[in-house]
């Protein structure tokens, strides 16, 4: 027997079967999508994990003892170098010392030739316009530094005296912040890093020099100086490590780490190491 078929029910049929094959494609093709993306998701993934830092380049004045410098051997040591030596290896990190213009310290940062500044950088308003500052690990004041036979005793007798201080430190912002004394010096000197200016000291080049009390014992205390510190009522200055603004992934991880480290004592045994007394904080 013979099936009688009209012609359009083939018709029909026919656009069943189409309509079946785009639909076969239509789903290929979603599932294919699916997978691709799914692939670049985890390719995503992938980045994510790469991109983590292994690598922190710390730029720093390698002639500021005792917190960065070279001793005698050559070897770069001092206590900013011992504690990030130690919290790059608390946070997996190689660490990098590089070399630095203290006073273009701010534009090596934005560069990117650093990652981060960890060098006595003392945290004031007129930095933390621009740079993203860790929690503060170490505090200490600005002071005057003159010679044992000196005559000077306070602010007041720097009237008509060369004064010294490095350039772009905390110490100059001490100055400039007194503009009628910084006005009454002969002359204000700026160095680019603090030895040369204790070497000016000895030899009668300047009066007196504006720096920080731990640098400043530090020098007293190695090379045994003709020195005295005068406190002339500067505030104590916390200091951090610098970052950029934007860097708050490596600020986060540099505060818990500073933190551990301060609350294990391993920061109070490396103070003590380079200064004698606890100056972490």
């Amino acid at each position: 027997m013979y099936t009688t078929v009209r012609l359009d029910d083939l018709k029909g049929r026919a656009i069943i079967m189409e309509w079946k094959k785009y639909a076969a494609a239509g789903m290929a093709a979603i599932l294919t999508a699916t997978f691709v993306a799914g692939c670049g998701g985890d390719k995503q993934a992938d980045k994510g994990t790469a991109a983590k830092r292994d690598k922190i380049v710390i730029g720093l004045d390698d002639n500021f003892p005792p917190f960065g410098f070279h001793d005698e051997s050559g070897e770069l040591v001092g206590f900013d170098i011992d504690m990030a030596k130690e919290a790059s290896k608390r946070l997996g990190m190689e660490v990098e010392f590089k070399p630095i213009d203290w006073d273009s310290k701010e534009t090596e940062l934005k560069s990117k030739k650093i990652d981060a500044i960890w060098n006595g950088l003392s945290i004031t308003p007129e930095r933390e316009q621009n740079i993203l500052f860790s929690r503060p690990y170490e505090n200490g004041p600005q002071i005057l530094l003159v010679k044992n036979d000196s005559p000077i005793q306070g602010k007041a007798d720097l009237a008509g005296k060369i004064v010294g201080t490095q350039q772009g430190s905390t110490g100059l912002e001490a100055i400039e912040a007194e503009p009628e004394l910084r006005d009454s010096f002969k002359e204000l000197k700026q160095y680019s890093d603090n030895v040369t200016s204790f070497m000016d000291l000895e030899v009668g080049r300047i009066d007196a020099v504006v720096v920080a009390q731990t640098t400043a014992a530090y020098f007293i205390k190695k090379n045994n100086a003709p020195f005295r510190i005068i406190d002339v009522g500067y505030p104590d200055i916390p200091s951090g490590v610098g970052m950029r603004k934007d860097d708050t992934a490596l600020k986060a991880q540099l505060d818990k780490v500073l933190e551990d480290m301060h609350n294990d004592g391993t920061s109070k045994k490396i103070s003590e190491k380079w200064f004698g007394i606890d100056v972490t904080m």
